[in-house]
This record gives C-alpha cells, structure tokens and sequence, in this order.
C-alpha cells in the first residue's frame, strides 16, 4: 500500500499505513546534506574524524565545531544540523556530570549512549516536538575498554568497530571495511580516518572544508583529545608552552566555571595523517 503524499508526514506521531514514520526518514535526510563523520575503534582506543564544510569564506577557521568533549574520557562528533547536535552534547554533557555525582566515577560509555539516544528518542513521542536532524557518533574509554556508538534521528543506538554518517557514509564504510581495526593503533587510525575523509569529498559538488580529528587511547590517557588549526598568534602561545615545539590544541570547556583546558595534540601525527590523506588522493586521481 502506497503512503507517500497523503498526509501521513504531517506529525511524528503518526504511522503509515505500511508501518513507517515519515518525519523521522525525513529527519535521516538531513544527514545525507552534511559533511561526513567517520569513527573507528583501534586495538587502543578510539579515533574520530570530521569533514567540516565551510559554508562562506569569510568565516573564521575552526568556527562551529563538530567534534566535542562529553566528558573527559568520552567525546562526540556530530553530522547534520550542528544546532540540533549542540542540544544533544549538551545532554549528554548534562548525563555524565549528573552521573559522576552520583555514583562518583565516570559514565560508562553504554550507559551514556543510551541515556543520549533515550533523549533523541523522545522527540519522536510528541506531536509537539520534532526529531533531531542530526545524527552523533559517540566514543569513549571506560573499565571495560574504547567503546563506539552511533546514535540515529530515530534513538535507535548501536555499538560498532567502525561507522560513518553523512553524504559520503557509503564510500566511507567500504573504506571502513577494508581496515585491520584489531591490529591497527591509533596513530595508524587517525592517517586512516583523514584518507578517507579526503577520499570522500567531492571537490566538484562539495566546497572547501576542514579535517577535525579526536582520539580518545592510551597515548592520550585515555581522555579525549581534539585538534583543530591554530592562528598564527596562538601557534606561537602554545609553541612557548610546550618547549617550543609545534602542537595543535584542542579546547576543552569546563563545565565547573574554570579556565578552558589546553588539550596538546603532537602535530606530526596530523601533518602526516594530511600528507598521507593528500597523496592517497592525488594517487587515485593519477589512475
């Protein structure tokens, strides 16, 4: 039985006659118009990438960010309606304080991905609300090791080795599926992830972007770590700070009034994931 324009998307409450809820396939679409989000987990911990599309050239590098940190140990990057996903992060950012206060230790990764995907669910109960246009990829280190969720418009929430959302998923997830996860470190997984991040942009449909990356492993001890691109001014702040070498950073916001921490990521590991992401590139217009 055909359902398609006879009113049955006119409010997420209501079903189709063939089972579906159009307001939330509508919801996915959202995603398929946003820079692809890709995560894996390595035998070390987790690494996740961002291509950022820059919708004007005026605006400020490293504005609007994707990737956030949800707790120490946890971070989430976000694909679709960076508005929706900023209303996310800050639940779960919400969950895991009111966890740790609790129980007083850190949120499991479980039970934080079905606490977010809980609240994405809800909106998708009530003809007064709408769902998210937004879907998250969400990765952590807890007692039981690095953990990967994926977190859809619909609350449904999966566990995985490797996932991708956004236009590009597809090209994304058959790349996925050719790595060796199990034997692969972290640092071998953030060159993987920006390889496929560039392989999957479309320069002749997509605009320009930013590569943001986080990794969340023994290296960084086990806390999540971003990057991002600095200004000249602040390279040279951070550069006197760190023995005068070059870094990139990531901020991370406290959530208990403090200053901002200064996260340090080395930059010969994203250099190389850049290079190598580049020639990949360059390679396989070559052939």
């Amino acid at each position: 039985m055909s359902s398609i324009g006879t009113g049955y998307d006119l409010s997420v409450t209501t079903f189709s006659p063939d089972g579906r809820v159009f307001q939330i396939e509508y919801a996915a679409k959202a995603l398929d118009n946003s820079g692809t989000v890709v995560g894996i987990k390595c035998k070390d911990g987790i690494v996740m990438g961002v291509e950022k599309l820059i919708q004007s050239k005026m605006m400020l590098p490293g504005s609007n960010r994707r990737i956030h940190s949800v707790h120490r140990h946890s971070g989430m990057a976000v694909a679709g309606l960076a508005a929706d996903g900023r209303q996310i992060v800050a639940r779960a950012k919400s969950e895991a304080t009111n966890y740790e206060s609790t129980y007083g230790e850190p949120i499991p990764v479980k039970e934080l991905a079905e606490r977010v995907a809980s609240y994405v669910h809800l909106c998708t109960l009530y003809w007064w609300l709408r769902p998210f246009g937004c879907g998250v990829i969400l990765g952590g280190y807890d007692r039981d090791g690095p953990q990967l969720y994926m977190v859809e418009p619909s609350g449904i929430s999966y566990r995985y080795f490797g996932a991708a959302i956004g236009k590009g998923k597809q090209a994304a997830k058959t790349e996925i599926e050719k790595l060796n996860l199990s034997e692969m470190t972290c640092r071998e997984g953030v060159i993987e992830v920006a390889k496929i991040i560039y392989k999957v942009h479309d320069e002749a449909k997509d605009k320009a972007f930013e590569l943001e990356l986080s990794w969340i492993c023994e290296e960084s001890k086990k806390e999540h770590q971003k990057s991002k691109a600095l200004s000249a001014i602040m390279v040279n702040f951070v550069c006197s700070l760190v023995n005068s070498e070059r870094w990139w950073y990531g901020v991370c916001t406290m959530d208990d009034g403090k200053d901002p921490e200064v996260i340090v990521v080395p930059s010969d590991l994203l250099e190389a994931a850049k290079t190598a992401a580049t020639t990949a590139l360059e390679e396989m217009d070559a052939d």
